[in-house]
């Protein structure tokens, strides 16, 4: 118990930017982390996965403390998490850490400005490329592997041209790509 009284301590001081908090975007959003995490495309998330997964994103986590718990929510005879059990460990440790309870003012703008700090990784109010770089990099997406390409990414939403991308444009671009939920 002491290490998860530990845990939910440095949790609460790291950025909140890992969690999920709109209720009508989460299982969307779950499923992309999943299918991100499933790097062979099988169904599952191995322990490994997880914890391979994690550590890109700089959550670095003792796999024998980590598999216990995740083993708890694989089905038998399976080789990993399937997406229900994924969403149920998701909602378990957001119980567990968070109290379930969701700390954001419910407006449309708090989870956009949620996530643009997770890529603005220096909080100047701006994502660089080089920023942009990073956080593909620790997802392990193949996008990142050329700064050239990344500094495309930039230029298609950089409606001011200054290079980077501010809160009000990368706004404009996930309006464009979200779907509205019904």
């Amino acid at each position: 118990m002491e290490i998860i009284s530990n845990e939910k301590k440095k949790l609460s001081r790291q950025s909140s930017s890992f969690r999920l908090r709109s209720p009508s975007l989460n299982t969307l959003r779950l499923q992309r982390i999943f299918d991100l995490f499933d790097k062979n495309n099988d169904g599952f998330i191995t322990v490994e996965e997880l914890s391979q997964a994690l550590s890109r994103l700089g959550l670095n986590a003792d796999i024998s403390e980590l598999k216990p718990t995740i083993e708890s929510f694989i089905k038998p005879n399976e080789t990993g998490l399937r997406f229900d059990g994924f969403e149920a460990l998701h909602k378990t440790l957001d119980e567990s850490f968070f109290g379930g309870e969701c700390e954001c003012d419910g407006s449309p703008d708090s989870d956009l400005e949620e996530a643009f700090n997770v890529f603005d990784e220096d909080g100047d109010g701006f994502i660089s490329p080089v920023e942009l770089q990073n956080v593909l990099k620790k997802l392990g997406l193949p996008e990142a592997g050329e700064i050239e390409h990344v500094e495309k990414m930039i230029v298609s939403v950089d409606s001011n041209h200054d290079g980077r991308v501010d809160f009000f444009e990368f706004k404009n671009m996930m309006q464009s790509v979200l779907v509205p939920s019904s």
